[in-house]
């Protein structure tokens, strides 16, 4: 079993990140904006490990145990609005979601 280069790793966590990152720019619905978020959040994750693995300290990975609690967290509140938002409205677009102000 060969390790994984720390620079490479950190370069596919920047890549995952910005592929998040752009996702929730560019996409209007909701759905796919809560994947985009996911997938920056085990983004975060993987450089917190690749970081702990570096420097042979176990705190990447316990920081990576409350990424995760938080990511759990993000879609059960999340898929949550959703489906309220498309039972109210019948739409998940996000301009169509801030006109239900009231």
């Amino acid at each position: 079993m060969f390790p994984v280069p720390a620079n490479v790793a950190l370069g596919l966590a920047a890549l995952l990140f910005l592929i998040g990152l752009v996702g929730v720019l560019v996409r209007r619905n909701l759905v796919f904006i809560l994947l985009s978020i996911e997938i920056m959040l085990n983004a975060a994750g993987l450089a917190f490990v690749v970081g702990g693995a570096r420097w042979h300290q176990p705190d990447g990975q316990v920081m990576f145990l409350f990424i995760l609690a938080v990511a759990a967290a993000e879609v059960s509140v999340g898929l949550g609005l959703v489906l309220r938002l498309h039972r109210q409205g019948d739409s998940l677009d996000v301009d169509a979601a801030s006109s239900l102000r009231g």
